[in-house]
């Protein structure tokens, strides 16, 4: 069964390879306007006075619960790890497989552009880093996942859910002071370029792999 089409008939994975390519294309661009400080002051310098102004004890327990959930080893090998267990219990290794790709690609491209860029973070951090800002890891992780268990469930309400996450651990990101909000931008089309990728690629064998787990639920 053929990938549904939309408009003058362009199947839906060509759309989110065009999308992906698109968004690589944007994190690349956006990263040498921060590099060359072209967007720092309107928007980055407002967005971090406006930060500044906003903190207290209580948000502050809140994003660094967010701080563990989006980095480290939790998000960067656990997470992958057990969602791609999931699928595999579920009989479902092409999506498995997607998971852990992405995810290791999304994780090595953050630390690439981060060498590539090497952007100060901000001033006012709260925590202890000492690598590159741009891109924002953390965003670029929720992102990966949260377009991933989109596309490859195909439940499109996980998208809301998806969303919120992911505006959540950027404004987190920035609370914290961890990075500009430009950052997290980049980190949040980064993630889902390589999700969006990884799901073009691999679409004809996770919808015929999950059309499969129906139909054998259904018998």
């Amino acid at each position: 069964m053929k990938s549904p089409a939309v408009g003058r008939g362009l199947p839906w994975r060509r759309i989110g390879g065009i999308a992906a390519g698109a968004g690589a294309v944007t994190v690349v661009l956006l990263g040498l306007l921060v590099r060359v400080q072209a967007i720092a002051d309107e928007i980055d310098g407002q967005w971090m006075e406006e930060v500044l102004e906003m903190r207290g004890p209580g948000w502050e327990a809140v994003s660094r619960v967010f701080d563990f959930l989006g980095g480290g080893w939790f998000a960067v090998w656990l997470v992958p790890l057990a969602v791609a267990g999931v699928f595999l219990i579920v009989r479902r290794p092409w999506a498995a497989l997607v998971f852990i790709a992405a995810s290791a690609l999304s994780a090595g491209l953050v630390q690439v552009l981060k060498a590539l860029f090497g952007r100060e973070r901000p001033a006012d951090i709260l925590l202890e880093l000492d690598n590159g800002a741009y891109p924002s890891g953390h965003v670029a992780n929720a992102a990966t996942l949260a377009v991933l268990l989109v596309v490859v469930l195909g439940r499109w309400w996980l998208a809301v859910v998806g969303a919120v996450y992911v505006v959540l651990m950027a404004l987190s990101r920035t609370y914290l002071g961890a990075h500009w909000v430009t950052d997290t931008v980049g980190g949040a089309l980064l993630g889902a370029s390589v999700a969006l990728a990884a799901w073009a690629v691999f679409a004809p064998q996770l919808h015929r792999e999950r059309t499969g787990a129906h139909a054998s639920v259904g018998t």
